[in-house]
């Protein structure tokens, strides 16, 4: 490594024209110069130990703000000993270029390098360069993070079946298939509004920006644009529910008492409205009040049907719908679609009835009563008969102990009287053989 102390005179990088692309890059992709700079000074550190095969860390570049020539230097920290000439200097030799330096002070060693010319100067570039496209993207990516949920008008330049390519001006953003609204069509440099849903970076580093127009967020963003007392706070959209390119529905409230929400989001002869749905391509919307009663919001919410009653169990988020029987299909949809919307915007599950339909139904639960009543009945009456049986059973069990009881102690009773019979038959058995002998004998 040559060391001089003289100022450096570079061949091959045009420092000045350096300086004025900065300045223009500033402008153009509002990347700071300032950073620009720092950029530049680590990459020609890096070109400088590359060609001059130089491994110490105390090599540093310095690009000048004003003219923008480029200076090479190598710090040393000034020493008693020197032990390590390519990071130390001696006090003695740092008093020769200053001689307020002292012990601990680091002095910096104007180089100026061999052929520090065409090599350098593309190895230079290319890092920079890549610095440049680094910035340029964290530009583009925290400009676009920062507009995620806004609508953005982009210019069609692919449009294949798949996914959409847009052109936004400085990047590319991609719609796919599924935020894609299913009954429009794409051509190639179409004028097309859409919605940023997603700002990512890439593997490599580059700004990936999705976009939609199929999405609930499109819808609310059209009103925030089309309706001033919505931009303004004044209105609140409170939930939205949305079959992409056929119907959306969307549920607005005003603290304001004498601010109309839904008359407001109409607007004069339908102008507010109609304006939306012409960018929508035809999609029907059904704008209703949201109210924080769910019997009324769920009524409201079945719009254009109309409905006679609601039974809503806050618990289990159901409620029931009675509606008249010419309504049914209209508060169902096609496919199911009102009904599926109303349960989306509010957040229930709702099964939709029929008066007639309610009115069976209330009939079989009638009926099912009716029959569980009797059957309750049956089956105490059957609890009766046994219980009557069995206490039948139980006196004629003991009646028949009774009456055992009985015949054994008169059947006792007379086995009792046949022996005193008997004995007193042997007694007089007894007297008569006595009599006898004795009326023998005084006969002798």
């Amino acid at each position: 490594m040559k060391k001089r102390e003289a100022k450096a005179a570079y061949r091959g990088i045009d420092t000045t024209e350096l300086l004025l692309a900065m300045e223009e890059l500033e402008k153009s992709n509002g990347i700071k110069k300032e950073f620009l700079m720092e950029s530049i000074e680590s990459a020609l550190v890096v070109a400088y130990k590359r060609n001059f095969d130089c491994t110490t860390e105390n090599v540093k570049v310095v690009l000048d703000k004003t003219d923008g020539k480029m200076h090479v230097y190598q710090e040393k920290s000034v020493v008693e000993e020197v032990k390590d000439e390519k990071i130390e200097i001696s006090l003695e030799n740092a008093k020769k270029q200053n001689k307020n330096f002292k012990v601990g002070d680091v002095v910096q060693i104007e180089l100026m390098p061999k052929d520090f010319g065409r090599i350098a100067a593309q190895t230079a570039k290319q890092v920079i360069t890549q610095k440049i496209r680094e910035a340029s993207r964290d530009v583009i990516f925290t400009e676009f993070a920062d507009k995620k949920g806004e609508i953005i008008t982009g210019l069609v330049q692919k449009s294949d079946g798949g996914s959409v390519i847009l052109d936004l001006g400085r990047i590319e953003g991609v719609m796919p298939k599924k935020e894609q609204i299913p009954t429009e069509k794409y051509n190639v440099n179409d004028k097309v509004k859409t919605c940023i849903i997603s700002v990512e970076k890439g593997v490599k580093g580059s700004t990936q920006i999705i976009l939609s127009r199929a999405s609930t967020e499109f819808v609310r963003k059209l009103f925030e644009v089309e309706i001033p007392e919505i931009y303004e706070g004044l209105i609140e959209i409170k939930s939205i529910s949305r079959e992409a390119g056929y119907r959306s529905k969307i549920a607005v409230y005003s603290q304001n008492p004498n601010i109309d929400p839904v008359g407001s989001c109409v607007g004069q002869k339908g102008i507010r409205i109609q304006n939306i749905i012409n960018e929508l391509n035809g999609e029907k919307i059904d704008v209703i009040e949201w109210d924080k009663d769910p019997s009324t919001f769920i009524a409201t919410s079945l719009l254009p049907a109309k409905v006679l009653a609601v039974d809503a169990r806050e618990e289990e988020k159901f409620a029931q719908v009675i509606v008249p029987d010419d309504q049914l299909s209209l508060a169902i949809g096609k496919g199911g679609q009102n009904a599926k919307l109303a349960a989306k915007l509010t957040n229930w599950k709702i099964d939709i009835k029929s008066e007639s339909q309610f009115r069976k139904m209330l009939e079989e639960m009638q009926n099912q009563e009716e029959n569980n009543d009797i059957q309750e009945v049956k089956e105490e009456n059957n609890i009766d008969e046994n219980e009557t049986k069995s206490e039948k059973k139980e006196t004629t069990k003991k009646s028949t102990k009774k009456t055992t009881k009985k015949v054994a102690e008169e059947d006792v009773e007379k086995e009792e009287v046949k022996k005193k019979a008997k004995k007193s038959e042997n007694k007089e058995a007894k007297k008569e053989t006595k009599k006898k002998t004795t009326k023998t004998k005084a006969t002798k």
